[in-house]
């Protein structure tokens, strides 16, 4: 019946419950929960796009953490996920510090992200930091090989940490911008 955001104590400090019928039409119609919840609370607090995408940083930071967890344990699955998700998260707030509203509108509509809007973020992204479509590429090797597929052994996990933290540290640079 739940769909967590967080675990009290674990830095997000909350649960939502949301019912389960709503639930099973979110994921009939393809519709990502915790994107929704996110870009509503955000326009309920009136943040602007600088503290969505701050807070989108600290989402991929915990999943980053959260990654580091899985890899110490040796469980290439997870870490693979997790890293993926703090990538992802990176680029989501890319997309707001570079202002494409575009891509924003078509996510918001829909009510999830897709592989397309994703790649167009990159793409604009990579123009301004070059590096970063190759670090979201290893990432992406990730999401597919190492976790829907799990192909990968630790090791190879391992070997794409620096390309998701140079891929966070890039978007952070471009918040700091101002």
């Amino acid at each position: 019946m739940a769909g967590p955001l967080g675990k009290p104590g674990a830095g997000l400090g909350l649960s939502v419950r949301v019912p389960e019928s709503l639930l099973k039409e979110a994921r009939r119609k393809g519709v990502d929960v915790e994107e929704v919840i996110l870009r509503a609370l955000s326009r309920a607090l009136g943040l602007d796009p600088r503290s969505e995408a701050g807070a989108r940083l600290e989402l991929a930071e915990r999943f980053l953490a959260e990654a580091s967890s899985y890899l110490e344990r040796g469980d290439a699955i997870q870490a693979s996920e997790k890293l993926y998700k703090a990538a992802e998260e990176a680029v989501k707030a890319a997309a707001v510090l570079l202002g494409l509203s575009d891509v924003l509108e078509r996510v918001e509509s829909r009510g999830r992200w897709t592989v397309t809007e994703l790649e167009r973020v990159v793409r604009a992204l990579d123009k301004r930091v070059p590096g970063a479509r190759a670090w979201w590429d290893a990432a992406w090797v990730l999401h597919v090989w190492g976790f829907h597929e799990a192909k990968l052994d630790i090791e190879s996990v391992k070997a794409r940490v620096s390309d998701v933290k140079r891929l966070l540290e890039a978007v952070r640079n471009l918040a700091s911008e101002g």
